[in-house]
């Protein structure tokens, strides 16, 4: 060993002799967090988990969000985790408080959000008696979760928690739990924070096969149709840049998922948009037309595909996913790439340069003139409704406006997530959160939250329908209290919208218990003011500039801005479930015109 390995191996231990001392588990539980790197928690107490909170109260390091709702803190979690890359973590009690971060942990498995949630558990002796508050948070997550613990002996919690970050945020980022029984950590144990993690059936592939990186260089070289059809895989990995270097040098026509708005600029002349069920028409006969899809970090969900037997019948497919299960999961990949998004994008770069110098380039230039027209012919738009009512697309577009490239957009889901996805124009990575695979209503106001509190001088809009609103409004209390100034805006068509579309497609306008009277109960403009935030309302669209100035305005308290809109207003282009993208619509009964000689 040289003389430096051997002063680096002493510092090593040393640092590891300082950092042994008695304590009780639950302060090496905090102190394991804050080794972790851990700076936000966002949590609410109970019984079990409850020790661990009285050296929280100590802890320098940490700043604990007191939620009110454990949703909440799960949502929560989710924001800070998108907004920064880095592990959100949430905290709950054992039972009901456990239970409660069901919802959230399954939205980021689903969404690959790394977060780590801790929660407490009845004693060791009184697991499996059915005690006070007890519940198999563990089976019950085991699903949705890339990892999951028990905890019952204290010297385990600075181990546990090192590897549940790890597992959380290498690989195909997720959620990961670590249930921690109430013995455990009111019993006295000695800390010592491991130097590394070790766990040998874990080793996510990061690096791709070259061989295979060759073979699809030459599939694009050799291709007249291909399309870069990128996933929210390509925002996990940080690879926004090197997306953008791929697409310019190719000249490929790129469709960002919903999950992958921000990943390549809105403005950008290579962007056809966002395919599927409610994407652009550019984009989703791209898809369907092309002859080549290179699929990077995404995963042919059905709300991408429609019919899969249907879904881009021509195509020869280059797959490239960090994780493996996805790969020919859906649909067969004729070039699987298994690695980091970040690192097979830049060796593909490499790799068609090296096409492009033995003479083998592709002529895209037919392609385009097909897709331009499309483009051109069926560009997004949305009609003003007849009785001078409020349109939910010129508030948001006119959100997007005042917010401006910089701030960042929450959505919830529904309606108001689709036209959030068409009509903000997303320029930068990582400035549209929402529940994709999931679809998660609640998710938006405590996911604000907690992207505030990751990014505190950001302007962060929550867009919400009324809806997804009354979930988990009770956030707002948190944000007044702990100085989270977040921008809401109520969509409020005074119906689960997306409900009464598919109501008044495919059920005959049989609105069956979607009218929510929200106009009427409850006031959110008093609402709001009752949590301490400034409440706005506007019904009319002369006022939605001067309204939106006023709430761009504040930034001391949050601002909930009730925007009265149509309510029968629609979101188009629409492929209708279990359907082909072939017969996507563009309004009611109205579809485009392909033109089959070019096809």
């Amino acid at each position: 060993m040289s003389t430096g390995s051997r002063a680096a191996a002493r510092g090593h231990s040393e640092a590891r002799v300082l950092m042994s001392e008695q304590m009780t588990g639950a302060q090496s539980l905090i102190k394991s967090l804050e080794a972790a790197g851990v700076d936000t928690v966002f949590g609410i107490p109970g019984g079990a988990i409850l020790p661990a909170y009285d050296p929280l109260l100590d802890s320098r390091k940490i700043r604990h969000v007191l939620v009110r709702h454990e949703q909440g803190a799960g949502h929560a979690a989710e924001g800070y985790a998108l907004a920064t890359g880095r592990p959100g973590v949430c905290m709950a009690t054992s039972g009901p408080g456990a239970t409660n971060l069901v919802t959230p942990i399954a939205d980021a498995y689903m969404d690959s959000v790394p977060m780590v949630a801790v929660t407490g558990q009845v004693p060791a002796s009184a697991i499996g008696t059915d005690a006070f508050q007890e519940a198999d948070i563990r089976g019950i997550t085991l699903p949705i979760t890339k990892h999951n613990y028990l905890v019952t002996d204290p010297a385990e919690i600075p181990r546990t928690i090192a590897e549940a970050f790890h597992i959380a945020s290498t690989g195909r980022p997720g959620p990961v739990l670590v249930d921690v029984s109430k013995d455990a950590m009111q019993s006295m144990t000695t800390f010592t924070w491991p130097g590394s993690v070790d766990l040998p059936g874990y080793r996510p592939v990061t690096r791709p096969h070259a061989k295979q990186v060759r073979e699809a260089a030459r599939l694009i070289s050799e291709s007249s149709r291909p399309v870069l059809y990128v996933g929210g895989g390509v925002l996990r990995a940080r690879a926004a840049k090197e997306l953008r270097v791929l697409a310019e040098m190719t000249g490929i026509p790129v469709v960002t998922t919903l999950m992958a708005r921000g990943a390549f600029p809105d403005s950008h002349p290579l962007h056809l948009g966002m395919p599927g069920m409610h994407g652009t028409v550019a984009a989703v006969g791209a898809l369907q037309k092309s002859d080549l899809l290179i699929c990077l970090g995404a995963r042919f969900d059905d709300r991408v595909t429609g019919k899969l037997s249907t879904f881009a019948p021509r195509a020869k497919v280059v797959h490239a996913d960090i994780d493996p299960a996805e790969i020919s999961k859906n649909r067969v990949a004729d070039v699987p790439i298994v690695g980091d998004c970040r690192e097979v994008i830049a060796d593909l770069v490499v790799a068609l340069q090296a096409e492009a110098a033995a003479g083998r380039k592709g002529d895209y230039a037919g392609w385009w003139r097909l897709l331009e027209e499309w483009r051109s012919r069926y560009p997004l738009g949305y009609d003003k409704p007849d009785d001078g009512s409020l349109s939910p697309q010129h508030v948001i577009e006119k959100i997007g406006q005042a917010g401006g490239p910089e701030a960042l957009y929450v959505a919830g889901v529904g309606q108001h997530q689709m036209w959030a996805a068409h009509f903000i124009s997303y320029e930068n990575p990582g400035t549209f959160l929402n529940s994709g695979g999931a679809g998660t209503m609640g998710f938006s106001v405590p996911a604000a939250m907690g992207a505030k509190v990751a990014q505190p001088d950001a302007t962060v809009w929550a867009i919400d329908g009324d809806g997804c609103f009354q979930m988990t409004n009770q956030e707002l209390a948190t944000c007044a209290l702990e100085n989270i100034p977040i921008k809401v805006a109520v969509i409020n068509n005074s119906s689960l919208g997306m409900i009464r579309q598919w109501q008044t497609l495919f059920y005959d306008g049989r609105y069956s218990n979607s009218d929510l009277h929200s106009t009427r109960i409850p006031d959110f403009a008093k609402l709001a003011e009752a949590y301490g935030c400034v409440g706005l309302r506007c019904e009319r669209p002369e006022d939605v500039d001067d309204v939106l100035a006023k709430a761009m305005s504040v930034n001391d308290v949050p601002v909930v801005v009730d925007f009265v809109v149509h309510r029968d207003a629609m979101v188009w282009p629409m492929v209708a479930a279990g359907t082909s993208n072939d017969d996507i619509k563009i309004a009611r009964d109205l579809a485009p015109a392909w033109d089959n000689d070019d096809l």
